[in-house]
């Protein structure tokens, strides 16, 4: 009964390691790297323009609102001696709400410009996700990986030359887009 059980759990180990063994070769990991994808797409020039002359009208609100606080903030030192101590105290009441609205008026614009980045850049990554799907699926890959995250740090820190000859498909997915 025992060398039957030792047989049992060794037949079981043998058939186990053969399906992970074929379950490793059929899976295959490809990585792209679609910053580099989208750099090479021929609208990117057009959108960095946009999102540029957005950036500057923004900066332009902003920097009369400077001005105009800081204007404020002089006229209040220069008349600060004539004024009464109660005119004064509603001077630096409106001073402050200033200031707080400066700086609400920063983060508001921030807050604008990533919207108005994600609104124009959205469309080219649907049509690079769609082209990874499309050579993925020709190169028969089981998953993709992106080589560096969104701040640019690597995801990918080593792959050896066999791998990346094979696996990097960053150059098809822009064959796919027709972008070189």
């Amino acid at each position: 009964m025992k060398k039957l059980s030792l047989l049992f759990i060794s037949f079981v180990i043998a058939f186990l390691t053969i399906d992970v063994a074929k379950a490793q070769e059929e899976m295959k990991i490809g990585y792209v790297n679609p910053q580099a994808v989208l750099a090479k797409m021929p609208e990117m020039a057009a959108i960095q323009r946009r999102l540029q002359n957005f950036a500057e009208q923004k900066q332009q609100e902003l920097l009369q609102k400077e001005q105009d606080f800081q204007t404020a903030v002089t006229e209040y030192e220069q008349k600060a001696g004539v004024r009464t101590e109660e005119a004064n105290q509603r001077e630096q009441q409106r001073l402050s709400q200033m200031q707080e609205d400066l700086m609400a008026a920063q983060q508001e614009a921030e807050t604008a410009l990533q919207q108005r980045r994600q609104e124009l850049l959205s469309p080219m990554f649907t049509q690079i996700g769609t082209a990874i799907d499309a050579v993925a699926e020709n190169m028969g890959l089981s998953y993709v990986l992106n080589t560096t995250t969104s701040s640019g740090d690597q995801i990918i820190l080593y792959a050896s030359q066999e791998y990346q000859e094979k696996y990097d498909i960053t150059d098809e997915v822009m064959n796919e887009l027709g972008v070189n």
